[in-house]
């Protein structure tokens, strides 16, 4: 007697191709949209970044972002002490420019934009590593050499765009916010190593 084969719904083969949801990431046949980190790598110093604009405290809440953004996304632990870490991450913010878009018939702002750049260097702190320069570009395994002896390293220049419209109620407050948080993800982003290492770093 023969036996019917039985149907397999295509979104039963998907769900078996694909795992890892929960984490708000997924792979599929050995391809992975989670970010890809040096797994060497455990832990960050960020000291307070420096700032050279006339913004008081935007240092402070750049600098916190920043580690939140650390923290949740990357598989790095940020510790207070360099002699506790595995690399050190140094931020200045080096300007913060507001330009006009559009303006009503009696010249107030209808719309504007505000720039944030800021200049990062991330450098390598373990022992037969250092000085090494992490946030050049880089591939897995290969990392810059340390600058000659006196010579500062050169930095990233990170530069991020926030807009603001008053008659919505936006602010310059709100645009830097939104400038503080694009800057953060960027640092974070410029943190993985390209191409990709196999496999991705294992959770905690």
């Amino acid at each position: 007697m023969l036996k019917r084969a039985r149907r397999i719904c295509p979104s039963a083969i998907l769900v078996l191709m694909i795992s890892g949801c929960a984490d708000g990431h997924f792979t599929v046949l050995g391809y992975t949209t989670k970010p890809n980190y040096d797994c060497d790598i455990k832990t960050v110093y960020v000291p307070l970044f420096k700032n050279d604009t006339m913004f008081f405290h935007l240092e402070d809440e750049l600098t916190r972002v920043v580690i939140q953004e650390i923290e949740g996304k990357s598989p790095f632990k940020v510790v207070n002490s360099p002699s506790r870490a595995d690399t050190e991450l140094l931020g200045r913010i080096v300007n913060l420019n507001k330009t006009l878009i559009n303006s009503n018939q009696i010249g107030e702002v209808r719309e504007a934009q505000t720039v944030l750049g800021v200049e990062v260097v991330w450098r390598d702190l373990r022992p037969g590593h250092e000085g090494e320069i992490l946030s050049n570009p880089r591939r897995a395994g290969h990392m810059t050499p340390p600058p000659p002896p006196g010579t500062p390293p050169i930095p990233v220049l990170i530069q991020s765009m926030g807009f603001f419209i008053p008659e919505l109620g936006g602010s310059i407050s709100t645009a830097m916010q939104e400038n503080v948080q694009r800057t953060a993800i960027q640092i974070v982003s410029m943190m993985e190593v390209w191409p990709a290492p196999a496999p991705p770093c294992p959770g905690p």
